[in-house]
């Protein structure tokens, strides 16, 4: 028999890029490919693994014994600004805070996406219920039995292909709920997957026959869903005051950036 997993996450020496710390909350950029907690087929070499050890004892128990500190995930190729809690009050503020998803307070979560296509206008908005998806149970889905979902879009810039015309976009998202998956669900639903997203836009992959080739070599380069968190702004659970951090795109993403550009 294998031998038995802990089911306390243990510290591990995990390099962290910490943007923001105090006795309260740490601010992370999250990189591409790290897991936020351990689950089944990941036990360990999560984020929660290296809070642990850069933290210690003071992440907040709140989320219980696999998710210490744990207020909000973002997926585990999904690049870009965490915040964790160090205590339980912080904890407590920080959850009601995203449970209120910026509607009455200060919470701000900004996401940029490079997205399929060119959407008809400047900026939208995709109000559509997400749930579980009937058939594959390892996606998310529009569904009328879903949950409320709410996602607010701009065109940043738009990017053409080879014959001239817009093949993609940058987009930057805001999040007015937070469900699974839900950036990635509601940009598929609208007819703008994301780029390198092999969930939800693989009918999409003969839209890169019409990117150049640095482009294209960008892409096949990525192995991930283009979206990166750089926008987070809370109140500090203790003092008040409103924080806001941005994180630049991650190096994949400014070869894609570049790449997309050079086919104008």
């Amino acid at each position: 028999m294998p031998p038995a997993i802990s089911a306390e996450p243990k510290g591990e020496a995990i390099a962290l890029d910490i943007v923001y710390e105090d006795d309260d909350l740490i601010v992370v950029n999250k990189p591409k490919g790290l897991v936020v907690h351990p689950a089944a087929g990941h036990e360990a070499g999560t984020l929660v693994n290296a809070l642990i050890a850069h933290c210690g004892g003071s992440l907040s128990g709140i989320g219980g014994v696999c998710r210490p500190g744990i207020v909000h995930r973002l997926d585990k190729d999904t690049t870009g600004l965490m915040v964790a809690a160090k205590n339980d009050a912080a904890h407590k503020s920080l959850s009601a805070q995203f449970a209120d998803h910026g509607r009455t307070g200060a919470l701000r979560r900004g996401y940029l996406a490079f997205a399929w296509g060119l959407p008809n206008r400047p900026h939208g908005t995709v109000d559509a219920p997400i749930d579980r998806h009937p058939y594959a149970r390892e996606k998310m889905a529009v569904r009328a039995s879903g949950r409320e979902a709410i996602t607010h879009w701009e065109v940043r810039k738009a990017f053409n292909g080879r014959d001239g015309k817009p093949v993609a976009a940058l987009l930057a998202c805001q999040l007015e709920t937070g469900r699974t998956h839900q950036i990635r669900v509601h940009l598929a639903h609208a007819g703008h997957p994301l780029m390198g997203d092999g969930v939800y836009g693989p009918h999409f992959k003969t839209k890169a026959n019409q990117l150049g080739p640095s482009a294209r070599t960008a892409l096949d380069a990525l192995g991930r869903q283009a979206l990166h968190a750089y926008l987070l702004a809370i109140e500090h659970p203790r003092t008040g005051e409103i924080l806001r951090w941005e994180a630049a795109l991650p190096e994949d993403l400014l070869l894609l950036q570049t790449a997309l550009a050079a086919t104008e």
